[in-house]
């Protein structure tokens, strides 16, 4: 009963359903925009989209995670100490800088494509992950660090057994805001001849199609919901278990 109570399966549920319903309900989008001639999205499959999304922002923030929680850990070193404040500034200069931007860059370099937009995602969701680094490994207690140290642990050992799995709710709090904000960015992706829900999005705003921005959003939307109640609950167990 407890698993047919859970909002997420539903949240879930709701939206594999809308992948392969959303076609079905041409009907209802010209009964709402009656003016369009072509009232739903029928370039590509909404699966297919969502996949090439979702994969876009897993290879992403797969990368943000790696460089992220690698720069955390370095400028909290002794030797990385006097870096801490370089870093900071130039990954916080990364997220001010807009995605359209990074891909106009981008794009004369690496052509259209994946390549320019996980470039403009791993820049755009670089910051939360640091910053939670960084406020993770911070709050780990002096003593705690002591007391490791004095049971023969090295660095390396202290670090791995005793502050990143103090500071791993932290991270991950830092990690689930990073991967939602890149869910609603990876849209603009589609901006350069990436497949991904910002196809229709895109199209529609150029065409004047407010049918295709709404189906489009509406699967971007819950995508980011679905993900932030996953995360939310990957948080909530790693909480429990430490406790």
């Amino acid at each position: 009963m407890r698993l047919i109570a859970d909002p997420l399966l539903w949240l879930l549920a709701l939206f594999i359903a809308l992948l392969f319903l959303m076609p079905h309900t041409s009907a209802l989008f010209s009964w709402l925009f009656p003016e369009l001639a072509r009232p739903m999205y029928q370039q590509d499959s909404f699966s297919s989209l969502a996949l090439a999304h979702l994969t876009l922002v897993a290879v992403s923030s797969l990368v943000a995670v790696v460089v992220g929680v690698g720069l955390g850990i370095a400028v909290t070193r002794p030797a990385g100490l006097e870096f801490r404040s370089l870093v900071e500034t130039i990954t916080a200069a990364g997220q001010t800088f807009p995605p359209v931007a990074v891909l106009a860059i981008a794009v004369p370099v690496m052509g259209f494509g994946q390549q320019p937009a996980i470039i403009a995602l791993v820049l755009y969701g670089l910051l939360p992950i640091l910053q939670g680094t960084l406020a993770g490994i911070g709050a780990v207690p002096e003593a705690t660090r002591e007391v490791a140290f004095g049971a023969g642990m090295s660095r390396w050992q202290v670090l791995r057994k005793v502050e990143l799995p103090l500071a791993a709710p932290v991270i991950l709090a830092g990690v689930r805001t990073s991967v939602i904000i890149n869910i609603g960015t990876a849209t603009i992706a589609s901006t350069v001849g990436a497949n991904t829900l910002g196809s229709p999005i895109i199209i529609g705003l150029s065409g004047f199609n407010t049918a295709y921005v709404i189906q489009g959003a509406i699967l971007v939307a819950l995508a980011a919901i679905v993900t932030d109640r996953l995360f939310e609950r990957l948080l909530r167990y790693i909480t429990r278990y430490e406790g």
